[in-house]
This record gives C-alpha cells, sequence and structure tokens, in this order.
C-alpha cells in the first residue's frame, strides 16, 4: 500500500478501488497527489441545521406504525440506486414508504434503512442507519466515482441529519440484520400498512399537494404559450415533455411519472409516453403530467388542447361529453361514498353518449350491467380515479376494500379521469370519430364538507381551453 505522509488511511492500489469504477480508464494517482490531498481543505461548520417542516407529522405516522406492530422489529430500506448504463446509474429517488416516515425526501441518502427496534416495555425506538460522509484522509473522498465528494458533492453528516428530520441516526456499518426483522416488500402485513396509512394525508400533505399542482400548473401555462414553437417542431411531443420537464426540475424536483404528450392519433393510446410524433394544427393533443416538489409528493393532471386554438364540432362534442363524465364523477363524491361510485358515475355518462352515437351493439342499460355488459368500455379501458400523494398511484398496496370498495373520507385526494378514446383504425366507430382521445384529469381533495378540485384553475371547458390557448400562444 502506497501511503499519504505517515497516513496508512488513503489507498493507491487497484484492489481498493471501488468495483463500480471502470478499470480499463482508469488513471494512476501520482504521489504528490497522495500527499497532499488530504491537506488544505476549510474546516466544515458543525451547527445542527432546525428540524424540517413536516418532521412532527413523520413522527406521528412512526408512532401509528409502532402500534400495529408491536414487539416487532421493522426494517424499511430506502433502496439503492439502480444502473442505467455501464457506470452510469438512474437518479435515486428513496422508496416511498422510507420517504413518508423519514421526510427524508428528494435528498434522502441512497442505501440507507429505517429501523423500528422493540423496547423491552412497549414501543419502538426508531434510527435512521446511512452512510455518513467519510473523512478527508480516506481513499473514499477521492477515489469512489459513486459516494466520493470529490465526485457528487457533499454528503450529510449523522448529526446534521438526526436534528433535520428529528430522528436518531447512526451508521450503516453498525446495523446488524436478524432472522425475524419484519422487511418492507417482503411482510405482507407491513407492506399494506404502510400503504394504507398514507389514504388520509395530513395537513402537510395536503399543502404539498397543492404546491405541486400549483408547480404542474405553470408547467402547463409553459406549455400553451410555446404552442408555435411546437407545431414548428417535426417532433413536437417532445417539445411539449421538454417544457414540461424545464418547469417540473426549476420549480421542484422532477416529474412524477413520463411526460404523456400525445398529438393526434396517439392520444388513443393510454401510456403514450414514446412521444416522437409532430404536432399538427386540426389535431388535438393530450397532455398528462404532472410536478413532482422536493417533498416527493406529485400532481397528476390531464388537459387536452386544439392545437389550431379551436375545437372542430366532432372534437367539442366529445371534449365535452369527457367534462360532463367528470362533472359526474366529481358530484357523486361525497364523504361515505364507496370509492368506485366515482367511476360508476362517469362510466353512466360514457355509455350513454357512446349510444346515443349509435356505437353500442345494446343499449346504455345493458352496457352498464356488471355481468353481461360493459360493451362500452373499449373507448375508457382504464379506471376514473386512483389515489394520488407520495407516489402517483399512491396506496397501491392497500386492500381493496380500503381502497376500490373503501369509503371516502376527508383528508383523501384522487384524480378525476375520464376520457374517450377513438382509436385510428376501429371500425366500430363512425369514420369523424377515429383518430381523436380525450381525457381531462383533475386532483380533488376531499374534505368534511365535500370535494375540492386542486386543479380547477387550470381551463377546464372547451371555451376556457379555448381562450387559455388564444391568451397566452398568440
Amino acid at each position: 500500500m502506497s501511503t499519504a505522509g505517515d497516513s496508512d488511511t488513503i489507498a493507491t492500489t487497484d484492489a481498493e478501488t471501488p468495483a463500480s469504477t471502470t478499470t480499463n480508464r482508469r488513471q494512476p494517482y501520482g504521489q504528490g497527489f497522495l500527499d497532499t490531498i488530504s491537506e488544505g481543505w476549510a474546516e466544515r461548520p458543525d451547527t445542527a441545521p432546525p428540524a424540517r417542516a413536516q418532521a412532527a407529522y413523520t413522527a406521528a405516522r412512526r408512532d401509528a406504525v409502532s402500534a400495529a406492530f408491536p414487539g416487532k422489529r421493522l426494517i424499511l430500506p430506502a433502496g439503492e440506486l439502480k444502473q442505467r448504463s455501464n457506470d452510469t446509474d438512474y437518479p435515486f429517488r428513496a422508496h416511498s414508504a422510507f420517504a413518508h416516515l423519514t421526510g427524508w425526501a428528494a435528498d434522502a441518502e441512497p442505501g440507507s434503512v429505517l429501523v423500528f427496534e422493540p423496547r423491552d416495555g412497549e414501543g419502538h425506538d426508531v434510527t435512521l442507519y446511512f452512510r455518513e460522509r467519510a473523512d478527508r484522509t480516506t481513499a473514499e473522498f477521492y477515489s469512489d466515482a459513486s459516494i466520493g465528494e470529490f465526485w457528487i458533492g457533499p454528503r450529510p453528516a449523522l448529526g446534521g441529519v438526526a436534528a433535520d428530520l428529528g430522528l436518531a441516526t447512526a451508521h450503516i456499518d453498525d446495523l446488524e440484520r436478524r432472522d425475524d426483522d419484519v422487511v418492507l416488500d417482503e411482510d405482507d402485513d407491513l407492506t399494506r400498512f404502510v400503504s394504507e396509512l398514507r389514504l388520509i394525508k395530513d395537513a402537510y400533505e395536503i399543502g404539498q399537494m397543492k404546491l405541486a399542482v400549483d408547480v404542474t400548473a405553470s408547467g402547463f401555462d409553459d406549455i400553451v404559450g410555446r404552442l408555435p414553437d411546437i407545431v414548428a417542431h417535426p417532433r413536437g411531443e417532445r417539445i411539449v415533455e421538454g417544457v414540461f420537464h424545464q418547469r417540473a426540475r426549476s420549480d421542484g424536483n422532477a416529474v412524477g411519472y413520463d411526460t404523456i404528450a400525445a398529438s393526434g392519433p396517439h392520444a388513443c393510446y393510454l401510456h403514450w409516453t414514446r412521444n416522437d410524433g409532430a404536432v399538427v394544427p386540426g389535431d388535438l393533443i393530450l397532455v398528462d403530467a404532472g410536478a413532482e416538489v422536493d417533498s416527493l409528493y406529485t400532481a397528476d393532471i390531464t388537459r387536452t388542447l386544439p392545437v389550431s386554438g379551436r375545437f372542430t364540432d366532432i372534437q367539442r362534442r366529445i371534449y365535452e361529453t369527457v367534462r360532463e363524465a367528470a362533472d359526474a364523477a366529481f358530484e357523486a363524491a361525497r364523504p361515505g361514498v364507496r370509492f368506485r361510485a366515482v367511476h360508476e358515475a362517469a362510466m353512466q355518462v360514457i355509455a350513454t353518449r357512446v349510444a346515443e352515437w349509435g356505437m353500442l351493439p345494446v343499449s346504455a342499460q345493458e352496457a352498464l350491467d356488471a355481468d353481461t355488459g360493459g360493451h362500452h368500455r373499449r373507448y375508457m379501458v382504464h379506471g376514473t380515479s386512483h389515489h394520488l400523494g407520495i407516489d402517483v398511484h399512491d396506496c397501491a398496496q392497500a386492500r381493496r376494500d380500503m381502497y376500490y370498495d373503501g369509503l371516502l373520507e376527508a383528508g383523501m385526494v384522487f384524480t378525476i379521469e375520464p376520457g374517450l378514446y377513438f382509436q385510428i383504425d376501429d371500425l366500430t366507430v363512425p369514420e369523424e370519430y377515429r383518430g381523436i382521445g380525450v381525457r381531462i384529469e383533475d386532483d380533488i381533495l376531499m374534505t368534511a364538507d365535500g370535494p375540492v378540485n386542486l386543479s380547477a384553475g387550470i381551463p377546464r371547458t372547451a371555451d376556457e381551453v379555448e381562450a387559455w390557448i388564444a391568451r397566452l400562444s398568440a
């Protein structure tokens, strides 16, 4: 081993350089570098930050988990970096349950683990284990491209994170695993419980949801304002995606999911994220996008825009039918009503209208029969609503009787997103309808007094959308 001065802490051999480093392009470190790299650095201030805004809320969430699993040792990993290609990783995002229970959001460290250690009496001692920043006299500082601060910038210290999150911390090397550990995503009961814990949002979460909607609304304004540039580019859908991404990254953390920018017939494909098509005047473009803020809470909003600024008669008929379905779903959403009633209200409108347009081989009521019907679902195969929060499809591991068959309660946040999609080669619809896809999606907060549309400020009616485009894209 070569050393810097009389220290034996700085490794220089290939064997001691992390395996993730690409060996065939590694440059050797000269002795002058090794002798001086640990010297000449200013002292870091050792001040503890104040607890972040959600620390009191995360403590209450951890108390709920502790009460549900008395005497059990619980392990909730944040997750690890995931390889994109060779020695390049995807941006790290902590497991949603880990983020929800720690409050460590966009700045969480890969490889961290939250541990609930049962006390002899009752309750748990909760500790966050993670890899603390290394001293600059170690080889890790300069030689490890995945965690070395010379490469990725300052990493957190145990004391600072403890004060920031209001949570005890320890080095990851001190964590011992046991055979009887109850581990998130391995134990069904724990995985279900932490998912259902997010069904009711607290005041902090609701504030973050409103913030995510506000950033998303600005992103939609950006798209409308750039429509001339979007139309001019041969892959205008990519420009839509890029414009929204800029807003999400500048005012938030990232997009909450891959943006759908689906123009013309592409709007009929529910998960069109290729976004490589032109945006052509006369067509509609369906944009499904949500900004994720630094706390990791995300919006999920869809608007369908006439590229030329005006709906045709057929486009308007389809659009206003979808809005009618959305409004019916909103009216059905009340505290104490089953979640599935929201979808049923939207489907009533969809089935009625497509039957009137002669697209069904049966009546609307026959199509709505749960056992023998469903014909109308050809034109709207997806559900009308899903829970929303720190995941775009939040609470996904909750039991069916708590989710689809559950009762709406104050504090729930969910989408309402009916649509109609007439694919370009669907011979069951008149030719003038083919290639038109419309979805309107809003983010809804349930209160004790009824639903509140958090995204109502983004134009919804056909007239409002036309005025919006005229105002911003001229």
